[in-house]
């Protein structure tokens, strides 16, 4: 090192031959502008790698939304039905009820008797409807084969019971608006 090489580190000042005349932007030369590009690319990648994260982001929340909606759905037509294969059995119950029933307004005598069974039928009735059994009603309706299952077809006793139902011979009910059981009707032709 030469005498004025050392006054000149001495004072601050940097040797000439060691200048990197890339290192400040002020002098000439492309190596800081080769930085910049490099960090722009890495700076436009980081944005992508961003808006796909904010894209699966979004369908995967839309996703969940959808689920909750689909739970939630199915909660409610579960606790709607979770009866069903109860009710259905004392469907069977309900019919001998109303038979008998029937039977007993036909019979003459002991009148305490049959108000008492009555009113066991009719607690029976209630409680069913109250859990959302509905009964069909069919008779003197047009034939629908969505909702009746024609036992047979007899000649109409009228000219406008032709194509409607002329007798039931089971009812069809519904549970909270979905038929679970058809009614077995007679069919005028």
């Amino acid at each position: 090192m030469t005498e004025k090489d050392k006054e000149m580190q001495a004072n601050g000042q940097p040797d000439p031959n060691e200048i990197d005349i890339n290192s400040d932007e002020n002098q000439s030369g492309s190596t800081h502008l080769n930085d910049a590009v490099q960090d722009e690319g890495e700076l436009g990648k980081a944005q992508a790698e961003l808006e796909e994260l904010k894209k699966k982001y979004l369908l995967l929340n839309a996703d969940f939304d959808n689920y909750k909606k689909r739970t939630a759905r199915e909660r409610i037509e579960l606790i709607g039905t979770a009866n069903r294969e109860v009710v259905t059995a004392l469907l069977e119950v309900l019919d001998d009820a109303d038979r008998a029933a029937q039977q007993m307004e036909k019979t003459p005598g002991n009148e305490a008797v049959k108000d008492g069974v009555l009113l066991v039928f009719n607690k029976l009735r209630n409680i069913l409807y109250s859990k959302g059994l509905k009964p069909m009603e069919s008779l003197h309706q047009e034939f629908d084969a969505d909702l009746h299952e024609a036992i047979t077809e007899i000649p109409a006793p009228t000219e406008d019971l032709k194509g409607k139902v002329v007798d039931e011979l089971q009812k069809g009910y519904y549970l909270n608006d979905k038929i679970i059981r058809h009614a077995r009707v007679v069919v005028g032709k």
